[in-house]
Order: C-alpha cells, then structure tokens, then sequence
C-alpha cells in the first residue's frame, strides 16, 4: 500500500493540475486563477476526507491504511538507545479531547518540496492570516477571502536593499522560517539566511551565514530583547548560534556549541534560550553572554524541537526517541513530563499565546494538542497523512493551522478553537 503512487497514479488520470494558492512556484505576480482543491467543514461532516483523500477510488480503505502505516513506519534513529524508552516513563494521557474543529483545508501544489527536516514552516498572524514555504517561495494564505499571494521568492537570484555584509543568494530551497512583527525571516539548505519586512517590496537583508554550503541553517527565530529592541537568531549546522540585529542587520553575537544545532528558543522575556541539537543533552544557556546555565538530561537522541510557556517557567523539548519532555526551569535536575508520540520523532512544538495548550507535531501523520490546564493529561490527536511542515497557533489561539508537506496531498489545514458556553446549554 503505496499511498503516494496511488494517488498520483490518480491525479495523472483524471488530468488534475493544483497549484498551492493558485500560485505557481516561480510566478511573481501577486494573484493568479490557476485552480486550487478544498475541503470545508461541512464537506467532512458529510464524510469527505479531511485531506481530500479519495479512498472510495482506492483498493484500500483510511483505516486499513492507518493500520498499515504504524505497523511499517520506522523512525529514523541516530543513536542505538532511542528504542530503550519505557513506557512507564510516559504520562497517561486521556486521548478523547477535542479542543480544535477541522474547519478547512486547501491544497497546495504537487511539487511541494518533501524533506525530512522540514519543520516551521508555518507561522499564523492572525485567525485569518498564515504564511507557509512552498517550493523556493513563501505564500500568504488569507483564509476570510480563500485567497493566497506569493510574499517571497527565491527561485532566482536574490539581492539585499542592505549592502553592508549582506551577499546575494541564488536558488534557495528554504528549510526554516519565523514571522513576527511584520518581519519574515526564512533559512535555507545551504546555509543561507534571508530577512524581509511582509509590507515592504524586496528582500532587506540576505547573505550566507556560513561558507560551506553543507551547514544548513536548522533554524531561524525573531525575538524581542530585553531592552526591548528585535533580534534575528540563527541556529547551524557547523554548531554557531548568530545574533543578528534588525536596524542595520549587523551581528551582535555568536556562541558555539560542541554539536550540530538543530532548535533554538528565546525566553519570553529574552534573558535565556534553549539550545538543542546532535546530542541527547539540551543546554539553557544565557543569551547575554552564551554561558550555559543548566543540562537538561533525559532525552535519548538526538533533538529538533523547543518550545516556553508564555509565562516563561515551563520548557518543552522534543526528541527523535518520539517524546516530549516538560521542564520546570523552578527544578531542571529531571522533567516532570514524558508525552509520547505515535510513530516518529518530535519535530515541532508550540504553545498557544494563553498557555492554554500546547501542539506537538511529529515528522509525519500526527499532531497531538495537549491541554496544560489538565496536567496535560488530556490531549486531542489530529490524525492525518503526510509529513508534516509546522504548525501555528493564531496569536489569539482562536485558530491552529497545520501544513502537510506531501508530493500530492500536500496542504494546509486549519482547525478552529471550540467553546464551551454553559450559560447558553442552560436554556436548552
């Protein structure tokens, strides 16, 4: 049961073309018709598949295949013990909890890149306002008016407005985004870091961060320091976190660690960040003078993923061994959680701007939410097929988007928060 030939074999019958937003990679003007697939909400209350999946023309049915899929995935592990887990380490989790509605998904184009380090790639700016890479672009998708645009694109030569230190790229397959405060910031494969202001024509500020192209740039991330001023971070393979300011785009600082850094995240009020990469320990390290501070120990390979709490006492770390470990920086000698993935490793996380919940996304086919107000002992499990480019809650956590980085069911799924109104169920 091959789902991606199937489907394919499938789209080449009937002839279908889709290209993500209506926008073809490498199309510069702003809006075009080309024709783009849905699925509403009411659609899949009717029985539609979420995805759009049309499992009534395949030999197989969802189930089946799901079936299928958890007995032949193997997670990919770099060191020998990630299997050693046990489960009486994992919090027992009631997996009955629906705190986010399917509300629409929308196709994205056939030639969407699949790699396996692809991870936030998604950033919500609002309820209605999403930015996603796709191919050597980043699209913004306005979900009131079921439109999307091109915001970037790097399919061609790139050149900066900021001279000083800035290099012009060529051809960047991005691998690592963040948005915030109108600036986007997008990493790419061969180490090349890009800044753009999303209400500005052209690209500020590009360059390669590092000269061997084999360094990719894991991950990007814009924070607000201390004294208040907007820093751009950049986490490499060849083990160097770079600061960078946003005014002239000089750098500030860099630390090097002892290993390849996969994630980094700020504190929410800008005095620490976690590193974590090639190694099963994780560091929280002071960002003013990149001295570690504390190790956290416990994880059993390699990590990708880190995410504060709003309110800055609580760390989520994810890992290849398929968990996430929740620290209380109160007492960092052990976490005082283990949540459990289904099949792969944890490669983002993120908690909703109210604390209220924190969404774990895996390499491929699940993304779990966890409620923190119930210990995050109860969790809502979005199952779906693909892998799995990010995840975004809205900043006023009303929506939570979900991008699927497949070849031909590649999309975005939005899902909408669900209220309970006692006040009203009074009256009936």
């Amino acid at each position: 049961m091959d789902l991606v030939d199937d489907l394919e074999l499938l789209d080449e019958y009937d002839e279908l073309e889709f290209d993500g937003f209506g926008v073809a990679a490498g199309d510069t003007s702003t809006q075009n018709k080309n024709k783009y697939d849905t699925t509403s909400a009411v659609e899949y209350r009717n029985g539609k598949d979420m995805q759009g999946i049309p499992w009534e023309r395949l030999n197989y049915g969802r189930d089946d295949y799901r079936g299928q899929r958890l007995n032949g995935y193997r997670n990919y592990e770099s060191l020998s013990r990630s299997h050693e887990l046990l489960d009486s380490e994992c919090k027992q989790v009631d997996k009955k909890g629906t705190f986010y509605d399917f509300c629409f998904n929308t196709r994205l184009a056939k030639s969407t890149v699949v790699h396996f380090q692809l991870r936030d790639l998604v950033w919500a700016t609002s309820k209605h306002d999403v930015y996603m890479s796709q191919n050597y672009s980043v699209m913004h998708w306005s979900s009131l008016l079921q439109r999307g645009e091109e915001v970037l694109n790097v399919v061609d030569h790139v050149f900066p407005k900021q001279a000083r230190g800035a290099r012009p790229l060529f051809r960047m397959q991005i691998c690592s985004m963040a948005v915030r405060n109108n600036l986007m910031v997008a990493g790419g494969f061969r180490g090349e870091l890009v800044c753009k202001y999303i209400d500005q024509p052209g690209v500020s500020f590009c360059t390669n961060i590092t000269d061997d192209d084999d360094n990719i740039t894991n991950a990007v991330d814009v924070y607000e320091s201390p004294n208040g001023s907007t820093r751009v971070m950049a986490a490499n393979n060849d083990s160097v976190v770079r600061v960078f300011d946003t005014e002239r785009f000089s750098l500030l600082s860099h630390f090097t660690f002892p290993w390849s850094v996969n994630n980094t995240s700020v504190s929410p009020d800008g005095k620490l960040v976690a590193v974590l990469g090639d190694s099963s320990g994780c560091l929280i390290a002071d960002l003013q003078s990149g001295k570690e501070i504390a190790s956290l120990r416990g994880h059993l390979d390699y990590s990708f993923s880190s995410a504060w709490h709003p309110d800055g006492r609580v760390l989520a770390t994810g890992n290849q061994d398929t968990t996430c470990r929740l620290w209380d920086v109160r007492n960092l000698s052990q976490s005082f959680a283990v949540l459990k993935g289904r099949i792969g490793a944890v490669r983002g996380l993120k908690f909703s701007s109210d604390g209220r919940f924190l969404a774990m996304a895996e390499a491929a086919d699940f993304v779990h939410v966890y409620d923190s107000h119930a210990d995050y002992s109860k969790e809502q499990e979005i199952d779906i097929f693909g892998e799995i480019a990010g995840v975004s809650f809205s900043p006023d956590a009303e929506a939570l988007f979900v991008g699927v980085a497949d070849r031909t069911y590649g999309s975005l799924i939005e899902f909408s928060r669900r209220h309970r109104y006692d006040y009203l169920n009074s009256y009936l």
